[in-house]
């Protein structure tokens, strides 16, 4: 009986806190303290941007690339870098080995090295590109001078 009751308790528990972060899903990006990297494609944020007007901003990653996990764990989790970018750019994080549009994306746009860091118009053309880790306030310098 006491194993019952313990079951009925957790579950329970469990329904509950589940219950209570099923709004969170609901995201507002003026209180948001990441940036929002978008789920579209690269083509359909080309399309995006042309019809926008916003520059795309690319986050050409790998999984085994140590810069890049520190940048997503200290640079685009800063709640200023979070509110610039998400207001100015379509965000796009994209793995270049792993996802399809990777290896040629990498190919287009001559990738060597990781993290790099496309800011492209909705042509596709190179507005600024940056190699290597960049700290909260040299991402926002570059944001802000674009």
């Amino acid at each position: 009986m006491k194993k019952v009751i313990a079951l009925f308790v957790l579950v329970g528990f469990a329904s509950s806190s589940f219950i209570a972060t099923e709004p969170s899903n609901l995201i507002q990006t003026d209180s948001v303290d990441e940036i929002i990297f978008s789920q579209m494609t690269f083509e359909q944020a080309l399309k995006e941007a042309k019809k926008t007007g916003k520059l795309i901003f690319l986050d050409a990653y790998t999984d085994w690339c140590g810069p890049c996990k520190k940048m997503s764990a200290h640079t685009f989790t800063d709640p200023a870098v979070a509110k610039l970018f998400n207001s100015k750019f379509i965000n796009l994080k994209i793995e270049m080995e792993k996802n399809p549009d990777g290896p040629e994306i990498a190919r287009k746009y001559a990738i060597r090295a990781y993290p790099s860091l496309l800011f492209l118009d909705g042509n596709g053309k190179v507005i600024k590109y940056v190699v290597g880790y960049q700290n909260p306030d040299q991402l926002i310098a570059v944001g802000k001078s674009l």
